[in-house]
């Protein structure tokens, strides 16, 4: 008897773990996802509307009340409405004050007003508590249970008892939230759905530079020299001769860049023998990004192994291996194997698989699912050791495939060198920079500084004081 007792005990709801009731105004389609999505989580919910009508759209559990009715029944009222109609909180300012007013809203450009959001909120209905949150999270992401979607949830306010409630709030829904301070990081928080791939703006556009530099000059060495001084006509070369070439030396510079920053931070730290000096702001956003820029030379890696694929079924090809072959035919001769060009060959292929080998797996790594796995200890590793590993395999399978041709005049038609030529330039800056700080006369007073000591402590100082005083 006393056993079945406890075992009903144990499967009876806690009073102490109920949820209070949360009040939405406007039932849009966030304010429905969010509504569904709390009450899925336990919270009893309200909705304030200028009709009180039930519609079939509105979440089963949920009552629908009018707005002064609706929050006077919670203590937590997130605001699912545009900024334009925040007018009829006015009359509710003595019903809402003491309350949580949670501001989910979004602008269509940034900076569209002079203040955010929230901050017009709390100017509204000063006797309220204003906090940010939720206006990073679509009503998809709560409809498909944020399992495709991202879990963070930026919240700001000036109550920091106000915003911890709103923060449990979002952890109860199975989010994460982040805290972004005061109220005065609203604006920010309101601008960030708004950017377009901040991270992924400068990776893009340095591609889309490079990639049109060096068409055109491919363009003009392989179709508009060969059509000027032997009228042969190779514009068939746009569709997958060029762009065979354009991708390899892409990525061979992008992925050279990704460890250039560190380098130039390396030398900067050096010269100034300190790490508690900021790096310049074009170098800060520079290593910021480096992801983005790896994962960018990995696409035009993966294109090039793609092009190179259909490389024996293209008729130029065909037609030259045939005319090849019909050649020796007519001559009655066999041109006999040459090993060191078959060496060159292997070794220039063999390069190139380990290359994009690894570059696949420095790809996979910097995954969030796969990176949050590894310790920071395996994750430099991979990101750093396999990664220079990396670049001298793809520069020396770069090297190979170029073999005498450095040196013979006709590879230079105008005086223009073979594209692959120029994007050994950044490697090979990097990769000798690199071997010189591994030197142990360099390495070990950069591992030095890099643990905190410094040379001259005066001179961060000093150096901190400028950049202050220049931001001011």
């Amino acid at each position: 008897m006393n056993k079945n007792s406890s075992n009903i005990m144990a499967l009876a709801p806690s009073t102490s773990n109920r949820r209070e009731t949360v009040c939405i105004f406007g039932t849009g389609d966030f304010g429905r996802a969010l509504g569904h999505k709390m009450i899925q989580s336990g919270y009893p919910v309200v909705f304030g509307s200028r009709s009180t009508q039930i519609s079939s759209l509105i979440p089963k559990g949920a009552e629908v009340l009018s707005h002064a009715e609706a929050a006077q029944k919670a203590a937590v009222i997130i605001i699912a409405i545009q900024r334009q109609n925040y007018n009829f909180l006015t009359p509710l300012t003595e019903i809402l004050h003491g309350k949580v007013l949670v501001d989910v809203s979004n602008n269509l450009k940034i900076n569209e007003y002079p203040e955010s959001n929230a901050e017009y909120l709390a100017q509204l209905v000063p006797g309220a508590k204003v906090v940010k949150a939720f206006n990073t999270v679509s009503a998809w992401a709560l409809q498909s249970g944020t399992l495709d979607a991202s879990r963070q949830v930026f919240v700001c306010g000036d109550d920091t008892e106000a915003k911890q409630i709103v923060m449990n709030i979002v952890r109860a829904l199975g989010l994460t939230p982040l805290d972004q301070g005061s109220l005065l990081a609203a604006q920010e928080i309101e601008n960030y759905p708004l950017q377009l791939f901040p991270m992924w703006k400068f990776p893009i556009l340095l591609s889309f530079g490079l990639a049109a530099f060096f068409f055109f000059y491919c363009l003009i060495r392989n179709v508009i020299y060969p059509y000027v001084y032997e009228n042969k006509d190779f514009s068939f070369f746009i569709a997958i001769s060029i762009p065979n070439r354009i991708c390899p030396i892409l990525a061979l510079t992008l992925l050279a860049l990704v460890y250039l920053p560190g380098v130039l931070a390396a030398i900067i730290q050096l010269y100034r023998g300190t790490k508690y000096c900021r790096f310049p702001d074009w170098l800060d956003k520079w290593m910021l990004c480096r992801k983005q820029l790896g994962l960018v030379a990995l696409a035009f890696a993966s294109l090039h192994v793609l092009y190179t694929l259909v490389i024996p079924i293209r008729s130029f090809v065909k037609w030259r291996m045939s005319s090849q072959i019909i050649s020796q035919v007519l001559n009655n001769k066999t041109e006999p194997l040459d090993t060191t060009n078959a060496w060159l060959s292997d070794s220039y292929l063999a390069l190139g698989i380990l290359g994009f080998f690894l570059f696949v797996l420095l790809g996979i790594t910097s995954l969030p699912s796969v990176s949050n796995n590894v310790n920071w200890r395996e994750f430099r590793f991979v990101q750093s050791k396999l990664g220079y590993l990396t670049l001298i395999l793809c520069t020396a399978h770069t090297l190979v495939y170029g073999g005498k041709r450095f040196l013979n005049p006709s590879s230079y038609r105008w005086y223009l060198p073979n594209a692959y030529m120029l994007s050994l330039i950044v490697p090979c800056m990097v990769l000798v920079v690199k071997f010189v700080l591994i030197f142990p006369c360099l390495d070990k007073p950069l591992t030095r500084i890099r643990q905190g000591w410094e040379r001259n402590p005066q001179y961060s100082e000093q150096s901190n004081y400028i950049i202050n005083k220049s931001a001011v």
